[in-house]
Formats: C-alpha cells, sequence, structure tokens
C-alpha cells in the first residue's frame, strides 16, 4: 500500500478550521482508495510569532522539506499588524515558498453553475479560468527599504521619508513560469493571455520579450497580451472568453482575488504552489484567515478541500481520488448545501456551518 507524508498547517484565524475539514476529506479518500496519508502539524504564520518569536521556524521549513506535501490554512490577523515588518504572520509564506523553491502558483477559478446566483456579475457564462503566478520573484522579493530625502517638491514640500520596493525579474524565472503556462494552455483550451504593464514597466517589456521568442515552441496555443489594468476590467465584462492567464508575483495575486469574487466567493478558490519535480508542492485556500469568524462556524471549507484534491492530484498522483473529492463537492453545491458567504438569494438551500459542509462533502464521496 502507497504511503504519503503530508504536512499541516493550520495557521491563523479560519485556517485550523477549514484545514482540519480537508484533512477528513482526505482521511476518508484515502481509506476508499487504498492508500495511507501520515499527517505532521506544523505551525506558520502568527501561532508561530506567539509561540517561537518568528513567523517560520527552521523546524517547520525541515518538515515541509520532508513531506510528500504541505497543505496549509491561513496566516495573519490584527493581532500582529504591529509587530515589525520583518516578522509579520505573512513573511511565513515567503519563506515557506522560497525554502521549498515554489515557484509556479495555480489558482483556477471555476464557476460552478449552482453558485451563479452567489456572483456579482449577473447573467455570466461558464466561467473556467487558470492563473498562473509566478511565485518567487518580483516585487515581494525585490529589494526595499526607506531613506530619508531633504529633496524638495515642485510644491515646495520636502520630501521626508520616501519608501521603495523593487520589481526585478530575470530572464531565467520569467523563462520557466511562461513555459508551464503555455504547458497547461495546451492541455486545456489553447488560449494563453499574459498579463503585464509593458506600456510603463521594462520588467513587463522583458516578459513580452520572453514570450514572442518562445511561443514559436507552442504552435498549438494563441498567446495574446493585456496590460494588467484592462484585464482587470475584461475579468468583468467578459470572463467566460479567457483559459490561462500567466502573469507576475504581484499581478496574480490581485488578479486571482478579482476571479474568485466573479465566481461568487473567495471562499471557493483552491490553489497550489509548485517548483521543480520531485519537490513538495504546497496547497492551500486563496481565502485570508478570516478572523472575524473564526470560531462560529460561519468558513466555508470547499477551497481547503478542493485544494486537497489539487495535492492529489498534483503531488500524490492520486488521480481517482481527487476525482472523487470534485465530484462529491458539485454533488453537495447540487443538493443545495450553502455556507454563509455562497448563500446567494437563500432560495431552495440548506444553510449550513463549517462542520454541515464537511459532513455534506465526506458523505458524498
Amino acid at each position: 500500500m502507497k504511503s504519503y507524508k503530508v504536512a499541516v498547517i493550520g495557521g491563523d484565524g479560519i485556517g485550523p478550521e477549514v484545514t482540519s475539514s480537508a484533512v477528513q476529506v482526505l482521511k476518508k479518500v484515502a481509506d476508499k482508495f487504498g492508500f495511507t496519508l501520515d499527517f505532521t502539524e506544523c505551525d506558520a504564520g502568527g501561532c508561530s510569532i506567539d509561540k517561537a518569536g518568528v513567523p517560520l521556524t527552521e523546524q517547520t521549513l525541515d518538515i515541509c522539506r520532508s513531506s510528500d506535501a504541505v497543505l496549509l490554512g491561513a496566516v495573519g490577523g490584527p493581532k500582529w499588524d504591529n509587530v515589525e515588518p520583518s516578522l509579520r504572520p505573512e513573511r511565513a509564506l515567503l519563506g515557506l515558498r522560497s525554502g521549498l523553491g515554489l515557484y509556479s502558483n495555480l489558482r483556477p477559478a471555476l464557476m460552478f453553475k449552482e453558485l451563479s446566483s452567489a456572483s456579482p456579475l449577473k447573467n455570466v457564462e461558464a466561467m473556467d479560468i487558470l492563473i498562473v503566478r509566478e511565485l518567487t520573484g518580483g516585487i515581494y522579493f525585490g529589494r526595499h527599504g526607506r531613506s530619508d530625502s531633504s529633496e524638495v517638491l515642485s510644491d515646495g514640500s520636502v520630501k521626508g521619508v520616501t519608501a521603495y520596493d523593487t520589481e526585478e525579474y530575470s530572464t531565467a524565472e520569467i523563462t520557466r513560469i511562461l513555459k508551464e503556462g503555455f504547458r497547461y494552455a495546451q492541455g486545456r483550451n489553447k488560449k494563453l493571455t499574459l498579463v503585464d504593464k509593458a506600456n510603463v514597466l521594462e520588467s513587463s517589456r522583458l516578459w513580452r520579450e520572453i514570450a514572442s521568442s518562445i511561443a514559436p515552441d507552442y504552435p498549438d496555443v494563441q498567446l495574446d497580451y493585456l496590460y494588467v489594468d484592462n484585464c482587470s476590467m475584461q475579468l468583468i465584462n467578459r470572463p467566460s472568453t479567457f483559459d490561462v492567464i500567466v502573469t507576475s508575483n504581484m499581478f496574480g495575486d490581485i488578479l486571482s482575488d478579482e476571479a474568485g469574487m466573479i465566481t461568487g466567493s473567495i471562499g471557493m478558490l483552491p490553489s497550489a504552489s509548485l517548483g521543480a519535480p520531485g519537490t513538495p508542492g504546497m496547497y492551500e485556500p486563496v481565502h485570508g484567515s478570516a478572523p472575524d469568524i473564526a470560531g462560529t462556524g460561519k468558513a466555508n471549507p470547499l477551497a481547503t478541500i478542493l485544494s486537497a484534491s489539487m495535492l492529489l492530484r498534483w503531488s500524490l498522483g492520486e488521480t481517482d481520488a481527487s476525482d472523487a473529492i470534485e465530484k462529491a463537492v458539485r454533488l453537495t453545491l447540487a443538493d443545495g448545501f450553502r455556507t454563509p458567504d455562497i448563500m446567494g438569494d437563500g432560495e431552495g438551500v440548506t444553510a449550513v456551518d463549517t462542520e454541515g459542509m464537511t459532513a455534506a462533502v465526506l458523505s458524498r464521496i
């Protein structure tokens, strides 16, 4: 019998609640499809700051490195808003991504027909977008800092403290994520959209140059380009026309949240962060820690459950088990079970809490 090691980082806020749901589902499909999962719980984010003084310890990173995959809930919350920037809970995410060599973030935004009424857009056609986000470069990892300037502006005011964050990308970083985008497009509807700001940013112009140079290697894929501001509008105007979007770290972060809201709730969005073959992938819901609803039972566990499905598919190769989870989620939605974030108009549905939604999925596997 095959056995796999999975590191589980509940994190902060609703993170422990939704990862608990996903672990229950993973145990159910493991038993059904004849493999075992060895779960190791560890801390990262605000809870790690409270216990160890840092958002990510070497012990947690070592556990993740020795695992086949990592399941993450969420990190952060107002409790840690005033800590030193280098110690903020979100630094744990950056540390995990760089420490595990994860450079490709996959964020599917799928419109379930049962949730169309929960979308803020009316009369949305079927929508199935895969956002491929570069994960370890760009402005989040570039040089940053502050300086004090006595320079005087045109209105006579003194600049004072100046903060800067630098957007940097290398040919190697851009090439590897673009190739990922082309490959995913080949397996879908063969349309790839590069989103950038090439009319202003030199880094974006390099993205376009490299995309144009490697596009002939993928003759079956239609490549087009959109500026990020235009893309944000077109996602609202014509979401069903997109297939695969490939973009930089910050643009991908923002656009995937927008796409998620179109689907009805960010609580439905899973994600996968992947690196080179043999690297343990990290799987997490796109939503945050939502500390305002932590412990109330209002959290939607489906994004994390769907992230667990991606974990089975992309890191463990257990595709039948992954399919079973996705089918169970669809059946659960079709049967009308709803957490508060996806209630829509509330007609003809059954309101459930986190545990109730988890139980509904479990009973349909």
